[in-house]
């Protein structure tokens, strides 16, 4: 551990890098953006959102579909879609009584796709 924290530090005599250090921070994400992007990153911390992302990723589904899928109860998997659409992750379509759920847009799956290539790489 004490190895590794001296590879990322600084040594004590250093001046900082040629990095225009005033420009990268004009240019830094705001708090609010931060926040919001940690949270579309804690969503994906939780295997049980992330398989339901998978699965919408490959069709749209409803939520009985979802619980076979997952092999959940109903109110788990109601939670897991309030929680994702409240993230603007996942949408919803009323067709009758019936409420299918789909990815929010493109980028999302994006994100998604690349998240998974990126672990994939070796």
């Amino acid at each position: 551990m004490e190895k590794m924290m001296h590879e990322t530090a600084c040594e004590d005599s250093c001046a900082g890098s040629e990095a225009d250090i005033r420009t990268v921070k004009s240019r830094l994400v705001t708090e609010s953006t931060a926040a919001d992007l940690a949270d579309l990153f804690k969503a994906l911390g939780d295997p049980t959102r992330v398989k339901i992302i998978h699965a919408l990723h490959q069709c749209e589904l409803c939520v009985h579909d979802l619980t076979v899928v997952l092999d959940m109860g109903q109110s788990a998997v109601s939670h897991q879609l309030r929680f994702l659409r409240n993230l603007r992750i996942v949408k919803r379509r009323k067709a009758g009584k019936t409420v299918y759920y789909s990815l929010d847009d493109d980028h999302v799956t994006q994100i998604f796709i690349l998240t998974l290539e990126h672990l994939r790489h070796k």
